[in-house]
Order: structure tokens, then sequence, then C-alpha cells
């Protein structure tokens, strides 16, 4: 058994997926799991002045920002703000392969650049006293030899990187889209293992088609953490049982999941949140099980309805209870 932050877990940063709601979730599943803000643009915090997009719950931690972004100097005031709203980490993507991205300059497009992501590194390191991480590609369209990754990680670390978050997979800048680039490039783990062998000072953690307890449990032996995606999502209750594997810590039932979750859900509605902003994130939870899909389909069609409140989650999972 792992000793407590003995390897790293985490859950992708993941846009419309991973907000607040979805962390708090998350939480009641994994204690352990490092989780990540959606990205967040650096313009947003800085000259948007929308730092409403850094709430989150303290329940969360530990808990990571991650920025959007390629001006070091801008970079580097929404990384304080981060820091000064209580995040754990910072994380600055260079992965992200969708059109608004790539127009914005940051993102996948990045890797090409790794010079500039070094000013962006250090210029974030110098206003915060909390760890600033990075997550890329292996690669960018053409620029898919290994001795381009091994370039753009000796920057990162020059720069003061030391946890890189890898998703072993290129990305394809023209002529794939965002679903397609977490698809179609194949994945190539051995490119991510052969990096933490030749920099066994860097903190590497694998991100990319990662699925099962034995998978994390292999990539474990060979990196120092693993990052679950879409997975974790469409089927949160793999975080407990990775929790179980690694740490030790019984699962709890999913009834009291959705226990612990109410109260933070009652509050939330009673500030004004509508209850399909937190429904939506529970739709998996008892993916595998029997009566999941009368589980989902109460919930969604019902989560969006006004005056909807928790009595639709306990009416949605009533039959699994009396199961």
């Amino acid at each position: 058994m792992l000793k407590q932050n003995e390897k790293i877990v985490a859950v992708a940063p993941m846009m419309d997926w991973t907000d607040r709601h979805c962390r708090y979730f998350h939480r009641l599943l994994s204690p352990h799991a490092r989780l990540y803000t959606e990205m967040v643009t650096s313009a947003a915090l800085v000259r948007g002045r929308q730092l409403r997009l850094l709430e989150h719950s303290q329940q969360e931690h530990p808990v990571a920002l991650q920025l959007g972004g390629s001006e070091p100097e801008e970079l580097a005031i929404a990384a304080r703000h981060g820091a000064d709203a209580g995040y754990d980490e910072i994380n600055l993507n260079v992965g992200c392969p969708s059109d608004r991205v790539q127009s914005g300059r940051f993102g996948a497009c990045l890797m090409r650049e790794p010079a500039l992501v070094g000013d962006c590194v250090r210029a974030m390191r110098e206003a915060v006293d909390v760890p600033v991480t990075v997550k890329c590609r292996i690669g960018v369209d053409d620029q898919d030899e290994y001795a381009d990754l091994q370039h753009f990680t000796e920057t990162m670390l020059e720069a003061g990187v030391r946890v890189l978050v890898v998703h072993a997979r290129k990305a394809w800048l023209k002529g794939l889209s965002p679903k397609e680039n977490r698809e179609i490039p194949p994945l190539d783990y051995g490119r991510v293992y052969r990096l933490k062998r030749e920099f066994p000072e860097l903190t590497v953690v694998i991100n990319g088609g990662i699925a099962t307890v034995d998978e994390v449990r292999a990539h474990l032996a060979r990196v120092d953490g693993v990052m679950l995606g879409r997975a974790a999502y469409h089927d949160p209750y793999l975080l407990a049982r990775v929790e179980q594997a690694l740490y030790g810590v019984p699962p709890p039932s999913r009834e009291a999941v959705l226990a612990r979750l109410r109260p933070y859900a009652e509050a939330e509605l009673a500030r004004g949140t509508a209850l399909k902003h937190i429904a939506r994130h529970l739709l998996g939870l008892y993916q595998g099980e029997p009566g999941a899909r009368a589980f989902r389909r109460r919930l969604s069609e019902g989560a969006h309805l006004p005056g909807a409140d928790w009595a639709l989650v306990e009416a949605a999972a009533a039959p699994r209870r009396a199961a």
C-alpha cells in the first residue's frame, strides 16, 4: 500500500466539467486526489476582472488553479490572484488544442515556443509562493520527435518547474476537433516513461486514457503520478476504488456520498444555484450498477425544471436505496 503523498493521483482540469460543484463532489469520493479547476484565462482575471471564477470551497483542498495565457506579466498577476484566493498550486495549460485557445496564443500551440513558456513560468514563480506546474502534450502537429519534448522539458526545468503533467498524446491543431484530439492521436506512454528516466529530478504525472485501478497501479510503477480525466467524470466512483487500492481508505457507499453532498447542495440552492448545475455531475455515480440508467434519467429529466430541489436526487436514488 502506498503511503499518503508518496505518489500523486489527480483529476484532470476539464472544460465545462470540473467546476466547483464537481470538485466538491469528487472530494467526497477521494480524500487524497489533487483536484484542478477548469482552465481560466489570465485575461479573464486581469482584464475582465472576473475574480468570481476563483470561487471554491475550503473542502476542495488540495486544489490547483489552471491558467491559460501567454503573456508573462498578465499570467503573473493572474497567478497572484489565484494564490491570494487560496489555491495550492498554479498550473499553466500548454496542452489544450481548441481553436479558441489557439487564437489566443495559448494552450498546445505554446509547445512550439518553449522559451516563451519558460518566461511565463518564471514570472509566475516570482509572483507566488505556491508551486507553479505545467501541463503539456508529448508533441504538437509535425513537431513530434522525442527531442522536441526533451528540449521543452529542459526549458521547463531551467525555468524552475518541478512538476510536469504530460498528456501522452500529441495534439493536432489543424484538422481535429478538441474531442478528436482526446481520442485519435495514439497514446505513447513509453515516451512519458522515458522522460521520467532521463529527468529523474522531475516529478512526472501521466495523463491520457487511464480508466482502471490496475492501469493506475501500472503507471505509478513507472512515473510519479497519474491524472485521471474522462473516466473519473463518467464513472466518479472510480475515485473511491483508487482510494481503496492506494491508500486503504474503505470506499463509502454511493448513498453515503449523496448524504454528505446534501448540505452543500441545499446551501447552494438557498443562494440561488439551480439544481441542474450540481446534478449534472452526479449522473455517473451508479455507472455499471443496477438502476444506473433510471437514476440518470430521473436526474436528467427533472433537474432543469423550475423549483427542482434535493428531493429529486432523493427520489432518483430511492430505488437503489431500497435494493
